[in-house]
């Protein structure tokens, strides 16, 4: 992925809220530095993709049960090399974590949705760092589910049903936002 096509990206996103103002205002710093979307960038972090996916009813949100954090989040995860985009390696992740394909943007006139910061763990030789995480909005066509064998689960879960299915803050405030666009 080319970075003058995640600086202009970010440069055309309007934060939602001071949080998402932070937050971009540390992306546009962090988009300008070389590899800052490969995995093994550490100090402060790398870019990850992720996708806030609709039941083609738009009643419903797709989660999947992070093996590492052990909560249930959007699907997403780190850029390959091979990805021609962010939005591309958002729909990619769907795919591989759930087998959810033919995925349509909620806007035609928005790719990005949402933006986070969270702080990451160490694990295994990786030591503690950022994900700056891009986020889409997706309708999937359809509610079938073929979920990765790197991924303890994935479900369907109701609008209503997203804060009792969730203790993380940004999925659930990217979930309300999505709520809200909705009505």
């Amino acid at each position: 992925m080319r970075d003058r096509d995640l600086e202009a990206l970010l440069a055309r996103y309007v934060p939602g809220d001071d949080s998402e103002r932070a937050f971009l205002a540390r992306m546009r710093e962090l988009a300008r530095l070389e590899r800052s979307c490969e995995r093994s960038s550490f100090a402060p972090g790398h870019f990850t993709a992720s996708a806030f996916v609709l039941s083609p009813e738009r009643d419903a949100l797709l989660l999947v049960f992070h093996t590492k954090l052990r909560i249930w989040v959007q699907p997403g995860g780190h850029v390959e090399p091979s990805d021609e985009n962010l939005e591309r390696a958002a729909e990619r992740e769907v795919e591989e974590e759930t087998g959810v394909r033919g995925l349509v943007r909620t806007s035609e006139s928005a790719a990005l949705f949402d933006l986070d910061i969270h702080a990451i763990p160490p694990w295994k030789l990786e030591p503690a760092h950022e994900h700056f995480d891009v986020r889409f909005a997706f309708i999937a066509p359809s509610r079938t589910l073929a979920v990765s064998d790197e991924l303890d689960a994935a479900r369907w879960v109701p609008f209503a049903d997203v804060e009792r299915a969730n203790s993380d803050r940004s999925v659930l405030r990217a979930a309300q936002k999505l709520v809200a666009s909705l009505r």
